[in-house]
């Protein structure tokens, strides 16, 4: 591809897992490319999200696990417990990977531009310093092609700021070097499950707020009513179908007001913060947009097509920043796709339809990782299905680990036996679940995931059985 009109073949406006991903995909391919990072590369994945909470989650198990060290034959005295030790862990590690982005950026020979990056026109940008970046002199950059990789930000209730102190939001709660003694927690998505569990693990008195009537309401039923009976025997009040009403803010802590959705009984809960974890909002309110043409909903998300092209030709867009499934991993799919439709190069489109079945993990205890419709989903859809759930408690490796909570449940299309969605609630679920992605993918039915010989003992044999629950014939239950 001829660059003698522009400065690179590929701009990219964020270096978070989709943008570095899509970057080095077109790099690969041939093309100039060039990454305009506002922050840190890697993004809110690898800097204030999957990576450092993935940290402190497993420090939590490790707390969780010093707890119960009578069942394993050991005993001690005085144990000592420094949750500012976790975080330092957590940001070492945070430093490490995006080090080895850096260097996967040079070894890739992509030029990284720091600064905030805002349109002057369709095919160039402006790159100016940000209250992320201090820039010596502004600069503008054009290409032929630009992705926009922008991400997007925490949100929070109408009218309550999120000031870092008593109002927080994941960014901060990653960093904390002193843990509050009561915690409430807005929302029960991934975000507020995985802190609630690492929050109450070390101690911390929590509370979790929830609208909708379950816990993780995108999952399936039993899922939700298996991490709830978890949370509630280690000591988290849960209420669901309650709303956030109001949050007052003081210097002694904060008093949030909620109201129970179906009976209209309101509650006032003291606490030192609160952790707001209700969804995003897309970073595309400050990149000019207006000057490109490029059209996003009246949320503000960009809207593409299954290569992610956007309405303007040469212009995609991937990750969060399109509202499609906030997740690092899809971004990176989003972008390989990206880069190689705009080298011109064979790829694997996904259309609206297929982001139902990417994987969506939480790496609270006990771990989900889900794909596809949910019993209550599928039913709805008017599907004919066979469901096959097996437990993980009669499995000898699951013991072996002290691990005997959740479950596997497939749902099949009763006729010609495809996978219509997978929930594994239990040890390491999210590890389990990309046999069952690869399978749903490749249209292996689970008749066939039933016959493929799984290795003994391992945890992967829940799955061998749930799958031939499916087909009526469990072999240890």
């Amino acid at each position: 591809m001829s660059t003698h009109k522009y400065d690179y073949d590929l701009l990219v406006l964020g270096g978070g897992p989709g943008g570095y991903v899509a970057a080095i995909r077109a790099s690969q391919l041939g093309l100039k490319t060039a990454v305009v990072e506002r922050e840190n590369l890697g993004g809110v994945c690898l800097n204030w999200g999957c990576i450092p909470t993935k940290a402190l989650i497993h420090n939590a198990e490790v707390l969780e696990t010093l707890h119960s060290v009578a069942d394993f034959g050991f005993s001690f005295d005085n144990l000592t417990v420094d949750f500012s030790k976790a975080v330092e862990r957590s940001r070492g590690i945070v430093d490490r990977q995006t080090k080895g982005v850096a260097f996967l950026m040079k070894k890739n020979k992509i030029d990284v531009i720091n600064g905030h990056g805002v349109f002057v026109n369709s095919h160039s940008v402006r790159v100016g310093g940000s209250e992320y970046a201090q820039v010596a002199e502004e600069r503008t950059v054009s290409a032929a092609h630009i992705i926009l990789a922008t991400g997007a930000r925490a949100a929070s209730l109408p009218g309550v700021e999120i000031d870092g102190e008593r109002v927080i939001q994941y960014r901060d709660a990653v960093v904390l070097g002193n843990l509050p003694k009561k915690l409430i927690v807005v929302g029960s998505g991934a975000i507020g499950m995985e802190f609630s569990y690492v929050y109450r693990t070390y101690g911390v008195d929590v509370t979790i707020v929830e609208m909708l009537d379950t816990l993780l309401p995108l999952e399936d039923a039993e899922v939700c009513a298996e991490v709830e009976k978890s949370f509630k025997k280690a000591g988290v009040r849960i209420l669901t179908g309650t709303r956030t009403e109001k949050v007052e803010k003081s210097d002694a802590g904060v008093t949030v007001t909620v109201k129970n959705v179906k009976s209209g009984a309101t509650e006032t809960i003291e606490a030192d913060k609160v952790l707001m974890a209700i969804g995003i909002r897309p970073n595309t309110d400050r990149l000019g947009l207006h000057a490109t043409g490029v059209e996003t909903d009246k949320r503000g998300f960009v809207g593409i097509d299954a290569v992610m092209r956007t309405n303007v030709a040469h212009i995609f867009a991937i990750g969060d920043c399109t509202g499609k499934l906030a997740l690092a991993h899809v971004a990176s799919a989003q972008g390989i796709v990206a880069a190689e439709t705009i080298a011109g190069v064979e790829t694997l489109p996904i259309p609206a339809e297929r982001y139902r079945f990417l994987p969506r993990c939480t790496y609270c205890q006990p771990q989900v990782a889900s794909l596809g419709l949910t019993e209550a989903q599928a039913r709805a859809e008017g599907h004919e299905i066979k469901i096959g759930k097996f437990p993980f408690q009669p499995n000898g490796k699951a013991q072996a680990l002290g691990a005997r909570a959740g479950f596997v449940k497939l749902i099949s299309d009763a006729k010609y036996g495809e996978i219509l969605g997978a929930h594994i609630v239990g040890p390491d679920a999210t590890e389990l679940l990309p046999e069952i992605s690869l399978a749903q993918m490749l249209e292996i039915t689970p008749a066939e995931i039933a016959r493929n010989v799984h290795a003994h003992p391992t945890l992967g044999e829940v799955l061998m059985e749930a799958a031939h629950a499916v087909e009526g014939h469990p072999i240890h239950m």
